[in-house]
């Protein structure tokens, strides 16, 4: 077996839920890290969390959380401190879609959009990374879409604010490489997801995922695994040397590198 390195490590991951979230959670633990994940449904991610548990046999921890809160993103590390001791690994993976026209984006949906997706991140970035320059160093993972890099007509307010997901993670990766914290962004394209799942209504869902796979030059939609691997590895000593970059998963849609 291909040895990531992650047998040993912890691991928190924000929308740990469902879709993506939930496949980075079975794939480090499937590694043997440790990890955390939270999301705001209490009941469901603690029946997540067993699950997760049961099929890897690594300790999952729930915790119940909004991002977009100040007090929840300090209360989530402390509580991830507590139970493991440490943290080696931050994905900021919570999110949801947020695509229109600026004249359809009133001033509310513009902060919502700001707090759940730049400044969670920078609160559990702040608060996590004297705890791995404790530990001689860690990995973070931003979540982010491909539109931040190349952002087509109404996709606002996300594009924006993955955009500022990009640049942070690029000042952080810059800022913080001599302590051995090394800092990535995951581009997102069309791939299955809980929300792309709700947004099929009463439709077979299938026949969503056949229709968006027209606009992938790969010819299909992507795994939740697959997202799941590039972050795994991205964790892993094996992208020891990898830093500061934005890695497109996409299926070759994105124009830009």
């Amino acid at each position: 077996m291909f040895d990531l390195g992650l047998a040993g490590k912890t691991a928190l991951v924000t929308g740990g839920s469902d879709g993506l979230g939930r496949a980075t959670a079975h794939r480090l633990a499937a590694e043997g890290a440790s990890v955390a994940i939270c999301a705001r449904r209490a009941d469901y991610l603690e029946e997540v969390a067993a699950e997760i548990a049961a099929e890897t046999g690594a300790t999952v921890l729930a915790i119940a959380a909004d991002v977009s809160k100040a007090d929840d993103c300090a209360a989530l590390v402390e509580r991830t401190m507590a139970e493991f001791g440490g943290l080696d690994i931050l994905v900021n993976n919570a999110g949801a879609s947020a695509a229109a026209s600026i004249m359809d984006v009133d001033d509310a949906a513009w902060q919502a959009d700001f707090d759940l997706k730049v400044m969670a991140a920078v609160r559990l970035c702040r608060a996590v990374i004297p705890r791995m320059q404790a530990r001689g160093g860690g990995v973070i993972i931003n979540a982010a879409i491909s539109a931040g890099k190349a952002p087509g007509a109404k996709m606002l307010p996300t594009s924006l604010m993955r955009a500022a997901g990009l640049n942070l993670t690029k000042s952080l990766a810059c800022e913080f490489a001599a302590d051995n914290i090394r800092v990535n962004a995951v581009c997102i394209g069309l791939i299955k997801s809980a929300q792309w799942d709700r947004r099929a209504g009463n439709a077979p869902v299938d026949e969503l995922y056949a229709k968006m796979a027209d606009n992938v030059p790969l010819g299909r939609v992507g795994e939740p695994e697959e997202y799941a691997d590039l972050v795994a590895f991205l964790c892993s000593e094996r992208a020891r040397y990898i830093t500061g970059t934005a890695v497109n998963i996409d299926g070759g849609r994105c124009a830009t590198l």
